[in-house]
């Protein structure tokens, strides 16, 4: 989110997580300090194969209590912001059950993992995986679902169960223009789930 009326009227829906994209090639990045952050809600920032320096340099700057990783991060580097008290999120694409035995090597590493659509970008495609493929992820580490969650989900939402599942990441289908999300929208959603 960029904006801090936005962010301040979303934190009142009662959302846990509210996120701030630093990944220069989003048309959602963060480009200043937004006038409100949240006191709430967790900020989490979301980093693509970002230097240590640069998201410590952010966690600082925004008060960040978790980063949210969509690159090539390692294991090792998760492991090092996790030692500097930075929890972690990482983001694995799911397009088979293979791609969960990738989490194996995070495990402990990170407080959530975020399982998500497959795309030639870094996520933000809006469309849905096959979420039946997360009946096969038994590792110990919570998840939240990502990946084309849209107003029209809350059914499919109330069908998908795991013993895993932390929460849901809702983004591109609830926004009115990249970085703003649509808070009526928004706050039937939430009242539906």
């Amino acid at each position: 989110m960029t904006e801090g009326k936005n962010i301040r009227a979303v934190e009142a829906l009662g959302a846990d997580f509210i996120g701030m994209i630093f990944y220069p090639a989003s048309p959602r990045k963060v480009v200043g300090i937004p006038d409100y952050l949240p006191e709430t809600a967790a900020r989490v920032g979301v980093f693509v194969n970002a230097s240590e320096s640069e998201i410590l340099e952010k966690v600082v700057a925004y008060g960040l209590d978790l980063v949210q990783l969509h690159g090539d991060e390692s294991p090792e580097f998760c492991s090092r912001l996790d030692r500097r008290g930075v929890g972690v999120i990482k983001a694995f694409s799911v397009s088979s059950e293979s791609d969960l035995a990738r989490t194996s090597a995070y495990e402990g590493l990170c407080r959530y993992y975020l399982f998500d659509t497959p795309t030639a970008g870094r996520g933000g495609s809006g469309k849905r995986f096959d979420w039946s493929l997360l009946q096969a992820y038994s590792g110990k580490t919570p998840f939240l679902l990502s990946g084309g969650i849209g107003p029209e989900s809350a059914a499919a939402l109330s069908e998908f169960s795991h013993p895993m599942l932390a929460g849901y990441d809702l983004n591109s289908r609830f926004e009115s223009e990249p970085g703003v999300k649509d808070v009526a929208l928004l706050g039937q959603f939430l009242y539906k789930i």
